[in-house]
């Protein structure tokens, strides 16, 4: 009796023991969302590891939980060869005839092992592995579930605050919303319904991996969306939209139906749906603009609600100068350059606000400085290098090619005139480029330089001066470091430590980045001069007959 005793004992640890396993794997599966069969692996593998701690780790050990009893097998696998080299995962043909009388070598021979008692360190490092995986699991899950769900607007629930950084429980997943995305001075508490814009889903070994805003101005667009029906629908649409998150917002609305006008259906009636998109926001004040076609019109709705006397636009340099009234001025630069700093991320363009007087004083400056240029360079008189500044000529470039009727039809001047007034222009630009072609070379600038495209000699004189003398020191360069324009403005307000930026070697030319880009690689061209003909002579070698 006492033998029968000793003998059932251990089956029923056992099974009680396989009810368990199997139980906590479903326990998990459904807690964490994950398949259970995910779970039962990394049990696997943590049994796996603890036997390969037990028996050797230099065994190749494999364990199997079966999913519908919760039997565990364990057992290792070696391989049959000739001539054994690894005594742990290999054996020869005559020590696997014993173990399995049909072996053969190339066979691979399962050596079942007796279960193994987990202790408390095994124990804990099987948990810290399966725990691990589950992690991986669930974060995979969580990736899959939301990757195609940015710029969505989700409600979630405030879980804890973590140094400025606030996590959102999202019920399947977790969210967090960075300092920089928060709105400024919002208190938020544990256990708050907050809304806010998946801004984007990353795929992280640690860490967050869902990303929220609140300060995003998408996040404005969807709350107005969600307001108003006619945007919802399409048939308002928000073509801009900019923010200075928690103080002040501009949206630029376009409505599809003429019989629909853009800014009362946003307003609403008593302004019920704004006001609804501002309380969200923590009462940000929204400027709901008509947004156009015309930049000037769009620039002038958008430096509401200061009057704009004038626009003038730079396509070039893509900026914008707007005149206004002296007694306006404070009210179109805004609160700390609040309302132009919105109107130019509006608008994707540079805005400068002048006064009346000081666009007067700049255009003054700029007609003298041109009539001096033609007085000296045209050898004319005051009268008339006045009135070719009036008539909008800015260079001697505009003189010279321009065509000739645009010269003769200025009042007082006829074909005469003007075909002598282009050719002094021409002289003067030929002058001009002999001057810079003697200063060129005295910098020991090479010719060749002055074969490429889209470069001139002052231009070569500045790369001369910038010590860029061969075609491999320009060669050499990148095309930021050759046209690259100055920032006008610095991105901080405090001082820096930080050089000065100087911009591209020929950033004051005005070349493009294509231009750019053209003279970098005819610069580089006479790198690649040999290749094809390295290339014929191997071709010519490798057909030669032996």
């Amino acid at each position: 009796m006492a033998t029968n005793a000793t003998t059932t004992a251990p089956v029923g640890g056992p099974t009680a023991n396989k009810a368990e396993l199997l139980a906590i794997a479903d326990a998990v599966a459904r807690e964490k969302l994950i398949d259970k069969g995910i779970v039962i692996e990394a049990m696997e593998d943590a049994i796996q590891r603890a036997a390969r701690a037990r028996y050797g780790a230099e065994n190749d050990i494999r364990a199997k939980l079966d999913q519908e009893t919760g039997d565990l097998r364990l057992w290792r696998v070696v391989e049959v060869v000739e001539e054994v080299e690894d005594y742990f995962k290999q054996v020869d043909l005559k020590g696997a005839q014993k173990l399995q009388a049909d072996a053969a070598v190339g066979d691979f021979i399962v050596d079942p092992l007796p279960p193994i008692e987990f202790g408390r360190i095994a124990a804990q490092a099987a948990k810290q592995v399966i725990f691990q995986k589950v992690r991986d699991a669930e974060r995979e899950r969580q990736y899959e579930e939301f990757k195609d769900r940015a710029n969505e607007v989700i409600t979630g629930v405030v879980k804890r605050v973590e140094f400025g950084h606030v996590v959102v429980d999202l019920g399947r997943a977790e969210g967090v919303i960075r300092r920089d995305q928060q709105i400024p001075r919002e208190m938020v508490r544990v256990g708050d319904r907050i809304r806010s814009l998946i801004f984007a889903v990353r795929r992280e070994v640690r860490g967050p991996q869902i990303f929220l805003s609140r300060a995003h101005p998408d996040f404005m667009k969807k709350l107005f969306a969600q307001e108003v029906p006619e945007i919802y629908d399409g048939i308002i649409e928000i073509r801009a939209a900019a923010r200075d998150p928690g103080s002040r917002a501009k949206i630029g609305v376009i409505s599809h139906d003429s019989s629909i006008d853009p800014v009362g259906a946003c307003v609403g009636m008593k302004g019920s749906r704004v006001q609804a998109v501002v309380q969200e926001l923590q009462g940000e004040k929204i400027d709901i603009i008509p947004w156009s076609e015309d930049l000037a019109t769009f620039v002038v709705n958008a430096l509401q609600p200061a009057t704009v006397s004038r626009v003038v636009i730079d396509e070039e340099e893509s900026r914008i100068e707007v005149v206004v009234p002296d007694d306006q001025l404070s009210l179109a630069i805004g609160r700390r350059g609040q309302n132009v700093r919105l109107a130019s991320q509006l608008t994707s363009s540079q805005i400068d606000i002048l006064t009346e007087a000081d666009a007067s004083e700049k255009r003054q400056k700029e007609f003298v400085e041109r009539s001096s240029l033609f007085q000296t360079d045209l050898d004319v008189d005051e009268t008339l290098a006045q009135l070719l500044v009036a008539e909008g000529f800015t260079s001697l470039e505009e003189v010279a090619y321009v065509e000739i009727d645009e010269i003769a039809s200025i009042e007082g001047l006829d074909d005469d005139i003007a075909g002598e007034l282009q050719s002094r222009a021409a002289e003067a630009l030929e002058r001009r480029e002999g001057v810079s072609r003697e200063e060129r070379r005295a910098l020991g600038v090479e010719d060749a330089l002055a074969e490429l495209p889209h470069l001139n000699e002052a231009m070569l004189v500045t790369l001369g001066k910038a010590k860029i003398l061969t075609l491999d020191d320009l060669a050499d360069l990148a095309t930021d470091e050759l046209i690259q324009k100055k920032r006008v403005e610095p991105r901080r307000r405090e001082p820096t430590n930080r050089t000065e930026d100087k911009g591209g070697i020929l950033a004051d030319y005005g070349l493009s980045e294509e231009q750019g880009n053209e003279i970098i690689m005819a610069a580089r061209a006479h790198w690649f001069e040999d290749e094809p003909a390295a290339n014929a002579g191997e071709d010519a070698v490798a057909e030669t007959p032996e």
